[in-house]
């Protein structure tokens, strides 16, 4: 049974990730150790503790970006406007993909393969309810089930991860795809 951290170690653990978030999106693959460190206010020591290796560090800020993608996403679901939550999911994740660049490549070199499927995958329930109600508000063509979404997703946000997309060809990209999920208003009429 894995014994569970001391509130102080979780703390220093939140703020390593937090850190090393802030510095791998500034510095790209130059980002030490030292300087998250330094960022989250700890010493070497405490965030090799934690994180033995980079790679180690690398993979767990992954596991928090699908955390915090599943609760995004869950909180849009039960909240959210049904006309736009829709939408404001699919381009939030992406550009989550797209932040999370340097973290991915970090982890192809060290041979760790990354990819998005399994996340997305996970989204299933919450992807469902945020289509449901897109549909009933018409804001989503009827014909557009739930595995269409998720290979959309799955396939805009590992492009987004390799392209190296600039904001702009992204917003073009999603664009794009929201016109063609969007009912046309042909099908709307009697």
């Amino acid at each position: 049974m894995a014994r569970s951290l001391r509130s102080d170690a979780q703390r220093n653990r939140q703020r390593i990730l937090e850190a090393a978030e802030v510095v791998f999106a500034l510095k790209g693959p130059s980002a030490s150790t030292e300087e998250i460190a330094q960022k989250a206010g700890v010493g070497i020591g405490t965030v090799f503790r934690h994180f033995p290796t980079k790679e180690a560090l690398l993979q767990a800020i992954i596991k928090v970006l699908a955390v915090r993608v599943a609760a995004e996403t869950g909180n849009l679901a039960r909240t959210g406007e049904p006309a736009t939550a829709f939408f404001e999911f699919f381009t939030w994740v992406i550009g989550q993909a797209a932040e999370q660049r340097t973290v991915v490549d970090l982890l192809a070199e060290a041979g760790v393969e990354v990819t998005v499927a399994e996340p997305v995958d996970a989204l299933r329930d919450s992807v469902a309810a945020l289509l449901a109600g897109a549909q009933r508000a018409g804001a989503v063509r009827r014909d557009v089930g739930v595995p269409e979404v998720l290979a959309l997703l799955i396939g805009l946000c590992q492009a987004s991860l390799h392209a190296g997309w600039s904001p702009e060809v992204r917003d073009r990209t999603l664009a794009v795809v929201f016109d063609g999920l969007r009912p046309s208003p042909a099908a709307e009429s009697p």
